[in-house]
């Protein structure tokens, strides 16, 4: 991706997945990549997560699975991170491990979640997820995606 150190690049190479925020006005924007789309989807689910939580030493609690519709790849994107969201404000529940398997009708998501009591809030919590310069998609090493979540 443009912007990458040489670092991320070299990891990029060796075929690892990670993610990194960028600074971006008021928000916080995420670049994840990954070997597969599903570990880019994972990728950029745990990086919108550690965001706001601190859940290295956290424990889950219950595992939440979800059916996401076959789409896009950018809808895929924006669904998983609703997803979050959406388990954070309605049921306190935060992601600790996230694992995303391709179907014939989609994706299956397993989410092992944690109550929003067990975690260490250290950021901003994540309202909803942008649409504006969001991408998803196979690049030369991979999968990459780039989103914007408004906290």
């Amino acid at each position: 991706m443009v912007g990458d150190t040489d670092d991320d690049r070299l990891a990029r190479r060796q075929g690892s997945s990670g993610h990194r925020t960028v600074p971006h006005t008021a928000d916080i924007r995420i670049d994840a990549w990954g070997t597969s789309r599903e570990r880019c989807l994972v990728e950029a689910a745990m990086g919108m997560v550690e965001c706001f939580a601190d859940v290295t030493a956290v424990r889950p609690t219950a595992v939440e699975r979800l059916q996401l519709d076959e789409a896009s790849d950018d809808d895929l994107l924006t669904a998983l991170l609703d997803e979050v969201v959406y388990r954070l404000e309605v049921h306190g529940q935060v992601p600790v491990d996230v694992e995303a398997e391709s179907t014939d009708a989609g994706m299956d998501v397993r989410l092992a979640v944690a109550t929003l009591a067990d975690v260490e809030i250290i950021g901003a919590v994540p309202k909803a997820v942008a649409w504006h310069e969001l991408h998803m998609g196979p690049d030369p090493y991979g999968w990459s995606c780039a989103v914007t979540v408004d906290v």
